[in-house]
């Protein structure tokens, strides 16, 4: 049978309409990452900087990331290695980068790999991958992302990426990542340009334009720190969307679901009491799930900087606290997780940008062990959680 020129045109046109819709509905729902979750291995890794034995991932500069395994060799071991103890999101590996360092004291680092088929243009894609900050770290830091691109990075250089990174955590607020038990996950939407082929994971700002906060190393734990936000990185997804489909991300506004109280307690000081007394006196209350400091708390830290700068001898031991909703919570979903740490490192870092050196601070979580006796009968349930989800504070001498 013979067609004629514009019936072939019209025929290869619409084939070429079908496979396109085909090859698009096949990546639907499909992780778009192979190994994803740096499971499969070629030649076993033997030493830090060896993420290239993870199949598919490589390092863009030449700081060379990190693959923790099960492992005789203790530095790349998992759970525990020479960073911390974490275990695997999934699976039983994962990556770790360096995303900020104090002075550039230790370079940064990226984990890259090749997307299995190039992005579509204008098409919506879900994009996430998990982080754990390291114990080891001295520091935590903002803006760890991730950059979808046409072309891979490739550089023999130890200068840190700059670029536009196409996700940052939960729409791009830049929120420090300082949440070293568990994971966080970094998820959002992106809407292709067309044609990208790449991911890469890590810090794409210049240090200026990166927020850092001072991490307490955690006295039960063997590890020497670094002058550094280490991160480890697991289970990375990019994953078509279909019309009308929402990105599954553990979104922290649904923290709004649970309660939007913060208790303030008035606090009665007069000229008779001593430093020691006036500063135990304080109390910093938050919301659920959050680390944000009030006005009304950065007022007490204020009047307890004062007295710790006239009072030399002294040293503060901050007390974490958050309520059982919380440590429930935080089993499903990582973001509240950990939230007296949060707080303390909050207060900490507050404390020592007033002045205050590391060396007086003392810290100790009490998560849900120590309720707050300040309730009455009359307080329902949402206002005794809020009474619980504080900072408190103990004078050493």
């Amino acid at each position: 049978m013979n067609l004629n020129t514009n019936k072939m045109k019209k025929l290869i046109w619409t084939m070429s309409v079908g496979i396109l819709s085909l090859s698009t509905f096949a990546q639907e729902g499909q992780n778009l990452i192979s190994n994803s979750g740096f499971e499969s291995v070629g030649k076993s890794p033997k030493r830090l900087g060896s993420i290239e034995s993870a199949e598919g991932w490589v390092s863009p500069t030449g700081v060379r990331a990190d693959l923790f395994t099960s492992s005789k060799i203790e530095d790349i071991n998992v759970p525990e290695n020479i960073y911390g103890k974490e275990h695997p999101k999934e699976g039983g590996n994962y990556a770790g980068i360096v995303g900020y360092s104090y002075g550039d004291k230790m370079p940064r680092s990226y984990v890259m790999t090749k997307i299995d088929v190039p992005l579509k243009k204008d098409m919506r894609y879900c994009v996430k991958f998990n982080l754990s900050l390291a114990e080891a770290s001295k520091y935590a830091s903002n803006n760890i992302g991730a950059k979808l691109s046409k072309k891979p990075f490739g550089s023999d250089s130890k200068l840190p990426l700059i670029d536009e990174a196409s996700l940052l955590h939960y729409n791009n607020d830049h929120k420090i990542m300082s949440a070293r038990y568990n994971w966080t996950e970094v998820c959002g939407v992106v809407v292709a340009e067309g044609g990208e082929k790449y991911i890469t994971i890590g810090n794409f700002n210049s240090d200026d334009e990166t927020k850092s906060e001072r991490m307490k190393k955690d006295p039960k734990l063997k590890v020497t720190q670094i002058v550094a936000a280490y991160y480890y990185i697991d289970d990375v997804t990019v994953r078509l969307l279909s019309d009308g489909e929402q990105c599954d991300c553990q979104a922290e506004e649904s923290a709004q679901e649970y309660s939007t109280t913060i208790y303030q307690k008035v606090f009665n000081l007069n000229d008779e009491m001593s430093a020691k007394e006036k500063i135990e006196l304080q109390e910093i209350f938050f919301a659920f799930g959050r680390d944000k400091l009030t006005t009304e708390g950065t007022g007490s830290l204020d009047l307890i900087a004062k007295l710790l700068k006239e009072n030399p001898a002294m040293k503060l031991q901050i007390n974490g606290h958050n309520n059982a909703m919380e440590d429930s919570v935080g089993i499903e979903n990582d973001y509240y997780a950990d939230m007296d740490n949060k707080r303390i490192g909050a207060v900490m870092n507050y404390l020592m940008e007033k002045g205050i050196p590391e060396g007086r601070i003392i810290f100790t979580q009490k998560g849900i062990d120590e309720p707050n006796t300040d309730t009455n009968p009359e307080d329902d349930e949402d206002l005794v959680m809020a009474k619980n989800r504080r900072v408190t504070f103990t004078v050493r001498q």
